[in-house]
């Protein structure tokens, strides 16, 4: 099996309902990323300077040099921006999250003492703000243990969040091993908080945002006034407001940085956000990790009995092989090529399926119409049918026609054997005594490539409800 380890499906169509504290319609959660003091310098050992998320976009990095005016514009958020920062929220009582970088923090005492004063959550935004996309697991997994040191002297308690932001493709499952945070949020996947499974052990992922972040000042096509950041903002804000109004309340997480919404000049589009929504009723301005408690209290993590994207393939094919009609190859065939995880619900493998038994030739997929039992026939009379066909033909009360009702059925079945080649057939579920008689004589009048073409879709109906009774959607 190839197995495709990305999730495309989340939590699909519906949504779990959050149950927000005050049944608010959305949480509304302030990040601000302090990172000035831990980015790429090579006062800090690093080969070049830093050239991310400035006021100088575009810039390139300065190998083996100091970058004056880019360290400059970071001392500016540590200097001015964060202080600026630190009098709106606590004036207007609006509880933060610092995603702080571990380094940075060390740098930064007066900014740590006001963080801790004003009761916010500080979590870990890693040892150094540098790229990890080309760190090794071992590298990534020590830096991860110096951040969790450094933020624990600086701070007097380790960290419960984790969001490296510049992260490798390996760093949630690693953070997930290193077994002590309440949630992570280097994902931008969802609206709502889920959980992630690692090695057997659940880890509670908080999605983080990049587009309702002030990072776009700082990049091409992205704001370029506060006007542009404020209604983007609102819009967001508005369209979540309503989903919750509607009963399916989400979460909204706007990402700050001291050196770019510090500046005055867009701080006033902050300013006016924060007085916008504070206008609005059922609303709840938590901390990451007040969501993260609420959600476990809530959403508790449910270990799924059932997988099949992570199944071998002799139980693959066990437990899957009766869904098309004695024809185990549809299953071994799925299996044989991609499955993922979201082939995991009723919708998702049948999908899967379904793709072998359409992709297979039309003598293979006689072969299953010819698996299928006579409804009402002789092997029903026997006994004789798979599990599966004995349950469908009891639900339309199949099992117990009268014998003027078994004869109709009998030369029913006959009759359109003989002139299609291959048996009646229907998904039951769908269907009481009366209807499927009715359908019986109306394909009968049908020619055999519209009959073929019917029966085959009847079969993917009967498979889809089999799989159903298995799995969710």
């Amino acid at each position: 099996m190839s197995y495709y380890p990305r999730n495309m499906l989340g939590y699909g169509q519906y949504s779990p309902h959050p149950r927000w504290p005050n049944d608010a319609y959305i949480a509304v959660q302030f990040v601000l990323n302090y990172e000035e003091g831990g980015e790429n310098n090579i006062l800090h050992g690093d080969a070049a300077s830093e050239a991310f998320l400035s006021e100088i976009v575009g810039a390139a990095q300065w190998p083996g040099l100091r970058h004056w005016n880019m360290e400059s514009i970071y001392e500016y958020g540590a200097r001015a921006g964060f202080w600026r920062l630190h009098r709106l929220f606590t004036e207007k009582n609006i509880p933060v999250t610092v995603y702080g970088v571990a380094t940075a923090l060390m740098r930064s005492p007066a900014q740590v003492n006001a963080m801790l004063d004003a009761g916010w959550e500080i979590a870990s935004h890693g040892y150094k703000w540098v790229e990890h996309k080309d760190m090794s697991e071992e590298v990534e997994r020590q830096q991860i243990n110096e951040a969790i040191r450094l933020h624990t002297l600086a701070t007097g308690q380790r960290p419960t969040g984790w969001y490296t932001g510049r992260c490798s493709i390996n760093t949630v499952n690693l953070v997930s091993e290193e077994g002590g945070f309440e949630y992570i949020s280097d994902t931008y996947d969802d609206d709502l908080p889920y959980w992630y499974e690692h090695k057997g052990k659940a880890q509670l992922i908080i999605p983080y945002t990049l587009d309702a972040n002030d990072m776009r000042f700082a990049t091409p096509q992205g704001f370029n006034c506060g006007d542009q950041f404020y209604i983007y903002l609102k819009d967001a804000f508005d369209t979540l407001y309503e989903e919750g109004n509607k009963g399916s309340p989400k979460m909204m997480t706007i990402g700050l940085h001291c050196r770019l919404i510090g500046r005055p000049g867009r701080i006033a589009s902050l300013i006016r956000f924060i007085d916008y929504i504070k206008n609005h009723e059922k609303v709840w301005i938590p901390t990451r990790i007040d969501i993260a408690c609420h959600w476990k209290r809530t959403h508790p993590y449910v270990k799924s009995d059932l997988v099949p994207s992570k199944l071998d393939r002799s139980t693959f094919v066990d437990r899957f092989g009766s869904i098309f009609e004695n024809s185990s190859w549809v299953a071994e065939r799925a299996f044989d090529s991609e499955l993922a995880p979201a082939n995991n619900t009723a919708i998702g493998l049948h999908f899967a399926l379904r793709t072998q038994f359409r992709a297979a030739s039309d003598e293979e997929r006689l072969k299953v119409l010819l698996a299928h039992p006579d409804l009402a026939g002789k092997l029903a009379a026997a006994k004789l049918l798979t599990t599966e066909s004995t349950n469908e033909q009891a639900s339309a009360g199949l099992d117990m026609l009268t014998n003027e009702e078994r004869t109709i059925f009998t030369e029913l079945n006959d009759k359109y054997t003989k002139k299609f080649g291959f048996p009646f057939i229907i998904a039951v579920k769908d269907n009481t005594k009366a209807s499927i008689l009715e359908a019986f004589k109306r394909r009968l009048e049908n020619d055999r490539e519209t009959e073929f073409r019917t029966a085959c879709e009847q079969v993917e109906r009967i498979a889809y409800l089999r799989l159903k009774a298995v799995l969710q959607d």
